[in-house]
């Protein structure tokens, strides 16, 4: 398939640093430009940075319809044996679709700690469509973003057979949830129109961490990482970045 042309503003970042890596996942219909604020901040404060764009965001939907879970999955995974090359200490960040990737990957490598952003398990308005075959492509509201002043790069329409990758990565992550050990840090929108906070729940009683814990987003939605909160989530990643990174040393 020809590559498509990536929209301004929504291609991949990497953002050299210190030896602590922080890999950052945009979500379903996303793409990097969702997480660029944080991942600057992180930036800033001396970390190095990769927020990968998934496979079929961000160019065209008719890319987005052929991609699949797997392919979002090989993205991620490539993205952080990148950041293994020079960083000693990695921690993966990822919102909505892209907390489930982050925490699938969890399963698979070894983190110093895994954060999620209204992680996905369950997305009401796409799960009744499980058993449709039409239309080919669904209509998108609004990003669901507190801030009137925020804006988000997204497609318009998603295909119906991204919706159903999207399906099968959650109930795949599901299932693997008492497989993450790694320290844990959950953030969750109360107020938030996409996914249910009930799934932070799951997720915070289903992983086996030795420590885990929950952030409230209280004038935030769905993609908090654009929102009123953005600061929050920053602050209080970065003091749990600093309290397990390896040997608790802030590399120079």
């Amino acid at each position: 398939m020809t590559k498509l042309h990536v929209r301004s503003g929504a291609e991949s970042f990497f953002l050299p640093g210190n030896s602590t890596g922080i890999l950052i996942c945009h979500g379903f219909n996303g793409t990097p430009q969702s997480v660029r604020y944080l991942g600057e901040e992180f930036a800033a404060r001396g970390y190095t940075v990769y927020a990968p764009r998934l496979t079929g965001h961000g160019t065209h939907v008719n890319e987005m319809e052929e991609a699949t879970y797997l392919d979002w999955i090989d993205d991620l995974h490539e993205a952080y044996l990148l950041l293994k090359q020079t960083c000693h200490s990695i921690f993966v960040i990822g919102q909505s679709m892209g907390g489930a990737l982050a925490l699938h990957l969890a399963t698979k490598e070894t983190f110093d700690g895994v954060l999620t952003i209204n992680a996905a398990l369950s997305v009401p308005e796409y799960e009744v469509l499980a058993n449709q075959v039409e239309p080919q492509f669904i209509m998108e509201g609004k990003p669901d973003i507190k801030d009137p002043e925020a804006t988000e790069i997204t497609y318009e329409q998603v295909p119906l057979k991204a919706v159903f990758q999207l399906l099968n990565i959650m109930k795949v992550v599901k299932q693997e949830l008492p497989k993450v050990k790694c320290p844990s840090m959950l953030f969750v929108s109360p107020e938030d129109h996409v996914v249910p906070a009930q799934c932070t729940d799951d997720i915070y009683n289903s992983v086996a961490a030795s420590h885990k814990e929950k952030v409230i987003l209280p004038n935030s939605y769905h993609v908090a990482s654009l929102d009123h909160d953005k600061d929050k989530i920053v602050e209080h990643a970065v003091n749990f970045i600093q309290s397990h990174t390896k040997n608790a040393i802030a590399a120079s």
